[in-house]
């Protein structure tokens, strides 16, 4: 007798038959944690994707405390957020807390993306994971700039006033559609409300939606590996991958490991740097929003920056949102933009993985090109990596195509 038909077989009372009779509990559980079977070679490039689940959860629930004490009105917004931080009881926490996260999101979100590219998560079967995924960065990013203008500060204002106005370029529906999404003829108190409407409804509810749907769509085909192969082809008798483990309780074991040592550095950013010099939350955006006073410098919070650089480099508007906007949807097409025939970077060739690193150091120096004034050696700078960038994403199918492979192994390998 099988062990599933020895399960079923057994009787079953009290509260799991009650909602199992109800509701697929324990099935569902088998299927996607108990049953759930994963690589053993995990590293630690692996966590991400559980650790942007945990700091989704943290901005959510720190959400909610401060929709119970912020006010969505131009008048009242920015001293409601003042309101909070000196007389609710714990508000700084929480408002620390959902700020800090707010970085962090980005962090181990643009770490998992990275990780994809190391291990090419994004190719065949896996193409629609990315796409899905790709998804939840876009909803990520306008969540993020939704919130961004809601403390009413000044670079929440001037920095929302410059990205919104970016749309005006299109040819003839631009100044349309710069009206829609302000609601007004600038951005005002109706701005405010909509934003605010956007980031805890509208926003979350399409990014919850797209994570379900991204983990059903990872466990329907099943997780990458370091090595990019495929462990459903080796299987034992018992039809469980021989290189496979149940990802409960053994990946999950790992992951409380690094959530444990993930949340001790959150709360140490929290507790002694919560503004991080002004890149976590700009200086600027501690004064009230003056309509009549535009910053000396405005940029917006550093995950936008590397974007925003590509940006600022084009002399001319409309190209210039035409390239900032390319560079964010150029990642949607690894899948078909990768020839390689093999997945990891562990049997790549020297080609992909010299572009690699390239395209890593013109992002961060992007990023912080994107935080400094608009001086012309900061704009050549920005113009230099921002060729890197889209380099990197263009020539792909030629580079990879051509690219020396190592023999990929039958069975997944233990790298020490």
């Amino acid at each position: 007798m099988s062990r599933i038909e020895s399960e079923v077989g057994k009787p079953k009372g009290g509260l799991m038959k009650w909602i199992d009779d109800r509701f697929p509990f324990t099935e569902t559980m088998k299927y996607h944690v108990t049953e759930y079977y994963a690589s053993k070679n995990f590293n630690f490039w692996y966590v991400f994707g559980v650790l942007a689940f945990v700091v989704l959860i943290i901005q959510f629930l720190s959400g909610i405390f401060l929709t119970m004490n912020y006010k969505p009105s131009s008048a009242e917004a920015f001293a409601s957020v003042e309101y909070i931080m000196r007389d609710v009881e714990w508000g700084w926490l929480i408002r620390y807390v959902h700020s800090t996260g707010a970085s962090f999101f980005f962090i181990v979100v643009y770490l998992h993306m990275f990780r994809a590219m190391l291990y090419g998560s994004y190719k065949k079967p896996r193409e629609l994971i990315w796409i899905i995924g790709m998804m939840i960065f876009f909803v990520l990013f306008a969540e993020a700039f939704a919130g961004y203008l809601l403390p009413w500060g000044q670079m929440s204002y001037w920095g929302a006033q410059v990205i919104i106005s970016l749309f005006g370029a299109i040819p003839v529906v631009g100044d349309g559609i710069v009206e829609f999404i302000r609601g007004d003829y600038s951005i005002s108190d109706i701005t405010l409300n909509r934003f605010f409407a956007m980031h805890v409804i509208v926003l979350p509810l399409a990014l919850i939606g797209l994570v379900f749907v991204h983990i059903v769509a990872l466990h329907e085909v099943g997780s990458s590996n370091p090595d990019g192969i495929e462990i459903k082809k080796k299987k034992g008798s018992d039809g469980i991958p021989l290189d496979g483990v149940a990802f409960h309780p053994y990946h999950t074991s790992k992951d409380l490991v690094a959530i444990i040592i993930f949340l001790m550095l959150f709360c140490a950013v929290i507790f002694f740097a919560p503004e991080m010099g002004g890149y976590f939350l700009e200086h600027a955006n501690f004064e009230p929003a003056n309509l009549l006073a535009t910053p000396e410098h405005i940029a917006p919070v550093w995950y936008f920056t590397p974007f925003y650089s590509i940006l600022r480099a084009v002399p001319d508007k409309l190209w210039g949102a035409i390239l900032m906007g390319g560079s964010v949807l150029l990642p949607m097409f690894l899948p078909w933009l990768d020839r390689s025939r093999v997945r990891s970077i562990r049997y790549r060739g020297w080609i992909y993985k010299s572009a690699l690193t390239c395209f890593a150091i013109s992002f961060i120096a992007l990023g912080w090109l994107g935080t400094q004034p608009a001086e012309a050696v900061y704009v050549l700078a920005a113009r230099f990596f921002g060729i890197i960038y889209f380099a990197f994403f263009l020539l792909m199918p030629y580079y990879t195509a051509i690219d020396k492979t190592k023999p990929v192994p039958d069975r997944v390998v233990y790298h020490g």
